[in-house]
């Protein structure tokens, strides 16, 4: 009698299991969903300005309603509004304590003949847009960069800019 009341008890939690992951996947599938359709709208810039690690924690956060719509700048007051839209949420314009963008875009720039190769840029870019190897000089990859400076403050010699997309051929 013991094996037997062992075996329902086993195949009502196996039971119980399958129910709740089919639920579970259900609730995990609309949420992804829509973290998806707002990742779609974010500029992929990856800077971390809006206090995350990167566009898609974002959307996670703004999905379940624990960021708000505004603190983009890379996207600026378009994106702002158009998460807002889609969240129905009021529209706000970017929040200035996450940092404001340049009116045209820009990229940076590496002045090539004082970088020394410490490659502190290459490790800090996250979308992988300079190019260069240790003692060498550094590069970007001007239709790669996303603009969002974080490259600029681990260079110690001071040889990155930020120039108008337009101007860096």
């Amino acid at each position: 009698m013991t094996t037997l009341a062992a075996i329902l008890l086993m195949c009502g939690l196996a039971t119980l299991a399958v129910f709740a992951s089919r639920y579970a996947g259900a609730q995990s599938g609309a949420d992804a969903n829509l973290i998806e359709r707002i990742n779609d709208l974010l500029p992929q810039t990856q800077c971390g300005r809006c206090s995350f690690a990167g566009c898609r924690p974002y959307a996670a956060a703004l999905a379940t309603g624990a960021a708000e719509t505004n603190q983009c700048p890379p996207g600026g007051t378009q994106t702002a509004h158009a998460l807002a839209r889609l969240l129905d949420r009021p529209a706000k314009d970017v929040d200035p304590r996450f940092g404001v963008m340049p009116g045209t875009p820009a990229v940076v720039w590496i002045h090539e003949s004082a970088c020394i190769g410490c490659t502190k840029c290459i490790q800090a870019c996250p979308v992988d847009a300079i190019v260069g190897a240790s003692r060498f000089m550094h590069t970007v990859i001007a239709a790669e960069c996303t603009g969002c400076e974080l490259c600029i403050p681990p260079c110690p010699v001071d040889c990155i800019e930020m120039r108008p997309a337009a101007s860096t051929a």
